[in-house]
Order: structure tokens, then sequence, then C-alpha cells
């Protein structure tokens, strides 16, 4: 039995797959990666919201589309990626650890001194497609906060489960989390 859930936003409609995460735990998957419309409708939508800014940053890999978007629409030339490992280019890399819900394993999310030292000082909008337990929030946090610049605000498409009752953060729709039967339990 294939479940899903119809999700609107920023004014379209997307079926997502619900998909187990724990016997007790299943959640709709939102997926931006290859839907241009609707990538370019959130970020048109959530830029309506943004507060003043002067550099966004995103976690490797789903906000990427997400954040190039919004960097494109608002005339912006760079926005900042959390990498998931260091690369052979990055510089003086520091990291902090991450467990989100959708990776079975801890994470690392990294960046370089070159992005460090352009975040110095500035304001800095933190962007994702989906918050729900915030530990990804609070690695990007870490980053930023270590590299010297100052958060301004936290963005994403949509705020799931716990998320959707958190006051700092700025989203679009909620993302409710089902049961094995696809009903909603939060």
């Amino acid at each position: 039995m294939d479940l899903s859930y119809e999700m609107h936003v920023a004014g379209l409609t997307r079926h997502l797959p619900i998909c187990r995460v724990t016997d007790d735990l299943y959640i709709g998957a939102f997926v931006i990666f290859g839907d241009v419309e609707l990538t370019q409708a959130c970020a048109r939508e959530l830029l309506k919201r943004a507060p003043e800014h002067d550099v966004m940053i995103t976690a490797e890999s789903k906000g990427i589309p997400l954040v190039y978007e919004m960097a494109r629409q608002n005339g912006e030339n760079r926005y900042l990626l959390a990498r998931k490992a260091p690369k052979l280019y990055m510089k003086n890399v520091f990291s902090t650890k991450v467990r989100s819900i959708t990776t079975a394993q801890e994470q690392v999310l990294c960046m370089d001194q070159q992005d460090a030292d352009f975040m110095k000082g500035k304001k800095v909008l933190i962007v994702d497609d989906v918050i729900s337990t915030g530990e990804s929030l609070r690695a990007l946090e870490t980053l930023v906060q270590e590299a010297g610049g100052q958060i301004v605000g936290r963005m994403a498409i949509l705020a799931e489960g716990e998320a959707q009752d958190r006051e700092d953060l700025i989203y679009l729709e909620k993302l409710p989390v089902f049961n094995k039967d696809g009903e909603i339990i939060g």
C-alpha cells in the first residue's frame, strides 16, 4: 500500500510519499530536487518574508537548489554551503556533528576558512527545505557563530513535527507527521 499526503505550498500542490522513519513515525517525503516550478515558487514566497541579510547559507544537499534560487531571484551573487565532508579545495576546515531525522547515521557539516572569512561580521540567513528536529539547523548555527556571522533569520519551506511550534522559524507551511496507516499524528 503506497500512502501519500497532498501538500499545498507556494500556490502549488504536490503529493508526498509517506516514508517510514521508525515503526511509530512516518514522514511525508518533500523533495525539491528536479522540481523547478516548486523551487522557484517557494524561493519567491520565502523572499517575501526574509529579513534583511548579507548572505544566505544552507546545508548540503536538499537546500542547495532553494538557496541558489533565492539568491538568484534576490540579485545576490553568492551564497554559502556547509558541506557534508571536507573537499580537497577547502582550507582550514572546521566542522560540527549533526544527526538528521532523514539520515540513519551521524553526519558532519563543515566549511572552510574562505567562507568563514566572507561571513564574518555579516548578517546571515539560514535556509533549508524542511526543518523537523532542528538538528541540521543547530549545526548550521554553530558554524555561523564560529565564523563570526550574525544570524538574522532561520527559514524553511516546511516545518515538520515539533518545529511547527518554534517561534524563531519563518516557514511557508506545516508538514504533519504520520503513523503507519498514514494518519496524521502531529
